[in-house]
């Protein structure tokens, strides 16, 4: 029991003394931060429904059109120079995008997935038919984000 208050009265302390180091004007900060990255998730949103996005799997089909082979490299390319002139995006999100479609092109192209065809869902285990900017199917306006 004793020592149960002696460790709530030390977790009390610890909270009270963060909370006078940090107090008000941190929750402006995280407020003034709050506004700043839903202003950014908007311009993000509005960006990806214009003439200016990218195409996300910019694939290569057969000569019959009838199943994806791969990915096309030089639309990857751009794809790749159009997020880093946003400035939307960490250089990490970049590099972790081009490595996911790299890898994409190599198990498509040696037949690690199953075969692909035009017009139908991604083969990928995490594709979907859903907006992969928001998760969503509907589109509303983006400054109710």
């Amino acid at each position: 029991m004793m020592y149960n208050i002696r460790f709530l009265i030390l977790i009390l302390g610890l909270s009270f003394f963060g909370y006078s180091q940090n107090g008000p004007s941190t929750s402006k900060n995280v407020l003034k931060d709050k506004k700043e990255i839903q202003k950014l998730i908007r311009k993000v949103l509005t960006w990806s429904e214009s003439k200016g996005t990218i195409e996300l799997l910019p694939v290569l089909t057969d000569s019959k059109d009838s199943v994806y082979i791969g990915f096309d490299m030089a639309k990857h390319k751009s794809n790749l120079d159009k997020l880093k002139r946003t400035n939307f995006f960490a250089v990490e999100f970049i590099d972790n995008y081009n490595q996911i479609i790299l890898t994409l092109d190599k198990k498509l192209r040696n037949g690690e997935y199953e075969e692909w065809l035009v017009g139908d869902l991604p083969t990928f285990i995490f594709a979907n038919d859903v907006d992969p900017w928001w998760s969503g199917q509907d589109h509303f306006p983006w400054k109710l984000v």
